[in-house]
């Protein structure tokens, strides 16, 4: 059985204490960290993308801009009503309370949405067992839709809340069968990885083969 540890009780005492435990929407370190998110995308826009814990929604409200619509969730219900607050107003963008993997967006729950083409998986995974982190991906390969774009984006430092370092967890994304890593990036902070189906056409892989430049 997977596991997400600390208890959400533990997340839910987090944001009662502060807005933004992470300081999400303050730190020069996450804007530029979002900046490159962003950047790395190899479409510019996605008809349906889901961001599974988005915390307060900084960057779900960056992402907004790039999708028809975008479904983002939280297991903490402070963290949900700072997404949604952030997100107002936002065309296409809906922030639920979910606890995942168990409550992972099905056709069947979320038919306008399913499948998604983008899947943005940012500071999530490690707090998962590897049963867990295969679960979660499983999921995500199987709401991912033809020649759609799945990304991961973690922490490398050690944190005492982490079950798994990230190189673990993105060694166990880029596994995944069916999908082609397009961009990979290192630094000492963090890693970020952008893979894409296999099925998908170059137009979707390559930005310089959609404008004609190869």
């Amino acid at each position: 059985m997977s596991r997400i540890p600390p208890p959400q009780h533990r997340f839910e005492d987090l944001y009662a204490h502060s807005p933004d435990p992470w300081q999400l929407a303050e730190r020069a370190y996450d804007r530029r960290k979002y900046a490159l998110t962003l950047a790395a995308l190899p479409r510019e826009r996605y008809r349906s993308a889901f961001e599974p814990a988005c915390s307060v929604g900084v960057l779900t409200a960056a992402l907004a801009p790039r999708c028809d619509r975008l479904l983002a969730c939280d297991l903490a219900s402070v963290a949900v009503e700072q997404a949604r607050a952030r997100t107002r107003g936002l065309p296409g963008v809906s922030v639920e309370r979910r606890t995942l993997p168990q409550q992972w967006p099905t056709p069947a729950d979320a038919p306008d949405a399913v499948p998604f083409d983008l899947v943005v998986l940012s500071e999530f995974l490690y707090y998962f067992d590897p049963a867990g982190v295969a679960d979660v991906l499983h999921r995500a390969r199987a709401t991912l839709a033809p020649g759609g774009t799945l990304v991961a984006v973690h922490w490398r430092p050690p944190a005492e809340e982490h079950v798994l370092p990230a190189e673990r967890v993105h060694a166990a994304v880029c596994a995944l069968p069916g999908l082609v890593r397009v961009v990979e990036h290192r630094e000492p902070d963090f890693l970020l990885d952008v893979l894409v189906r296999a099925d998908a056409p170059a137009a979707e892989v390559s930005p310089a083969a959609r404008e004609g430049l190869r």
